[in-house]
């Protein structure tokens, strides 16, 4: 941290303005406006001296949580989402027998308007599953086979 903390302090001592974004600044090497985004976006992480150093010495605002990027999901997470969509699927229709260009509609969220529609591509899916049956661990495997899943 200490050496882009610098060079983006020499860059406003010289008259340049803060960078906020990559490739507006960059002084020996280093990308400084990408730096500074990184500050902005992880301020909570900082020290409690570090995010004073930031705020008071370069005037770096940590970024609203509204402007902060959504968090990935994980491979546990879309494995969750596409499994409640089978669920949903076999509790409607009573089968799991979907054709491979199948896609499901599925409202994830907590209610209210948090909830966003999303669709996913069920049939391909389903099919990537059975052709990983022997690899599955088995608890994905048995929550799968509770919903009628045929492996053959």
């Amino acid at each position: 941290m200490a050496a882009r903390f610098h060079l983006n302090r020499q860059h406003l001592d010289t008259g340049g303005t803060l960078p906020t974004a990559p490739v507006q600044a960059v002084h020996q090497g280093e990308d400084l406006g990408r730096w500074v985004r990184q500050q902005q976006l992880g301020f909570d992480e900082l020290t409690t001296v570090q995010q004073w150093m930031c705020e008071h010495v370069l005037g770096i605002e940590p970024t609203a949580q509204d402007e902060k990027p959504k968090p990935r999901r994980t491979h546990a997470d879309k494995w969750g989402l596409n499994y409640t969509a089978a669920r949903q699927h076999y509790e409607r229709e009573g089968h799991l027998k979907v054709p491979r260009g199948h896609v499901a509609q599925i409202l994830i969220g907590n209610g209210g308007e948090d909830q966003e529609e999303r669709d996913l591509k069920l049939g391909s899916w389903i099919s990537n599953q059975r052709s990983r049956a022997a690899t599955l661990s088995p608890e994905p495997a048995e929550q799968l086979t509770a919903i009628d899943m045929r492996w053959a």
